[in-house]
């Protein structure tokens, strides 16, 4: 079976930065940071959670993983003497908002950890090195907690708690090899027969079950995939031409059209404001 991950990640890196390793007591605002979300694990103590924009606050009362896969304000109110234990790390997705796995997830998702039994072992030697005081451990708390990531990525597909978008199509039991291989081969043509055959399906179940599962048609998914490729290279420093041609459009026009289409300005005017400076 194809790696439903590995495409996404090696086009779109993910890099973790553990700040909190301890307890928090009382009131613990947490303003969002660009291009950015947050992975915090709960080991105990009761927590209240206040997200921006939600009306009534998420309360925590057992061992529990909360994601923020983009930038959110978030308020942590805990016992002002005893708190709660948290390990908590930045995690910053490459592109932000518009890494493919940050924009598939919902604003937040909260996981009992007895509901991830799956991810044990990866949380046993985070929470024990969380409390050492090796050489390394921070590198090791980053590292542990992007491994965390992908489980977290694995329980969600596999207990089928992501219903649309990208994720819910690589959790789809025919759609997900079709996805696997646009994400791998983006440079192709990918005509809706062969992309149906992929499935096994008929090109007419395939179109409707594509767009009610992932939310967009075959061909609206690839132009984001390609396009989104299109703006790593450009963040990279690549030349337009190259670009064009690993990502299937036949030459800088082509590229610039389906660009300008999906984003508002040209490759150029893109870059220019990704760079300020």
């Amino acid at each position: 079976m194809a790696d439903r991950l590995a495409a996404l990640f090696a086009h779109f890196a993910v890099r973790a930065e553990t700040f909190q390793a301890g307890p928090l007591c009382g009131v613990n605002s947490l303003e969002p940071q660009a291009g950015r979300g947050q992975l915090h694990l709960i080991r105990d103590g009761g927590v209240e959670v206040h997200n921006d924009g939600t009306p009534e606050p998420l309360r925590i009362g057992e061992p529990s993983l909360l994601l923020y896969p983009r930038p959110l304000a978030h308020r942590f109110v805990t016992d002002p003497s005893c708190g709660a234990q948290f390990v908590c790390a930045h995690m910053a997705f490459e592109g932000g908002a518009g890494h493919p796995i940050a924009a598939a997830l919902p604003p937040w998702v909260c996981l009992p950890l007895a509901a991830v039994p799956s991810c044990a072992p990866v949380l046993g030697q985070l929470f024990a090195e969380a409390e050492a005081s090796h050489c390394g451990r921070q590198l090791m708390l980053d590292r542990l907690f992007e491994v965390l990531l992908i489980w977290v990525l694995r329980e969600l597909m596999s207990q089928g708690q992501v219903e649309s978008g990208m994720l819910a199509g690589l959790s789809h039991p025919k759609l997900r090899g079709t996805l696997v291989a646009l994400h791998e081969a983006p440079q192709r043509g990918w005509p809706l027969e062969e992309l149906a055959a992929q499935a096994g399906m008929s090109r007419t179940v395939f179109a409707n079950t594509f767009r009610d599962v992932v939310g967009c048609t075959p061909g609206v998914y690839l132009q984001r995939w390609r396009i989104g490729l299109a703006q790593k290279g450009l963040r990279e420093g690549k030349a337009l031409k190259h670009i064009a041609m690993d990502v299937g459009y036949g030459g800088e026009a082509a590229l610039s059209r389906a660009f300008r289409a999906h984003t508002g300005q040209s490759p150029r005017e893109w870059r220019k404001a990704e760079r300020p400076g």
